[in-house]
Parts: C-alpha cells; structure tokens; sequence
C-alpha cells in the first residue's frame, strides 16, 4: 500500500554556501531561508532544499555526502526556449535543450544546466499528460 504524498524538502550537499545560494536565488528566483542553528536553505513554491556543507554534515546525513552528485528536474511555468537567454545573461552554460522528456505526469520540454557544484539542473515544461 502507497504511503508517501509528496516530496517536503531534500538535502544538497554544497562546497560553497554562498554560490549556492547566489545561483538558486538570484538565477532561478528561489528564496533563502535561515532555520534552525543558522542553517541554510533554498525554498521555492512548497519544497525546500536544505544546504550541508561539504564536511559540515547535519546529521543524520546521506552515507556518502558529495557535491555535484545530484540530478534535479524543476517545473517552470516560463517557456524554457525563453531561459536560454537569461542564463547566458548570467554566464552559465545551457548543456543541452530545449529537448523532449517524460516527467512523473507526463511529457516535459526541458533545458539542462549546471549549479556551482556542477549537479545537473533540468528546468521543463509540462507539455500534456501521457499516463
């Protein structure tokens, strides 16, 4: 029987605080959150994604923390055909798109690039749903 509703938040593991938050804040709009004993985090819509640095776990932590190990997909409602001209405006590098994918509900269009740590960053588009 399922029991899991959604995702809350997830954990990053980051070499610099600071840059990370520099790209997810002031690239892709999210906002900065401090909780807790100063910690850090980015929040956009209802997901928060908390910040470890690398070194500097909280714990319980993932067994093998590493920056540039993630593989994130964010829905965006800007066409991503538009994003390519604002993360040339702010140096980054699109890796590949606008290219056809399949999301958890259905078909995206997507555009790839990478965070400071270099975990590949997949923003799309829902197109329509296929299940």
């Amino acid at each position: 029987m399922p029991f899991l509703a959604s995702l809350d938040h997830l954990v990053l593991t980051v070499a610099d605080v600071q840059k990370t938050i520099d790209f997810y804040c002031g690239v892709l709009g999210c906002e900065e959150v401090t909780f807790g004993d100063n910690r850090k985090a980015i929040r956009f819509g209802d997901q928060k994604i908390n910040l470890h640095i690398k070194g500097n776990e909280v714990a319980p932590h993932a067994l093998y923390p590493t920056p540039g190990s993630a593989d994130l997909c964010f829905l965006s409602t800007v066409p991503v055909a538009a994003l390519a001209g604002h993360f040339k405006a702010h140096g980054i590098a699109v890796e590949l798109g606008p290219v056809e994918r399949t999301g958890a509900t259905g078909n995206l269009l997507s555009i790839y690039v990478r965070d400071p740590d270099g975990n590949l960053i997949e923003i799309a588009n829902r197109k329509r749903p296929i299940f």
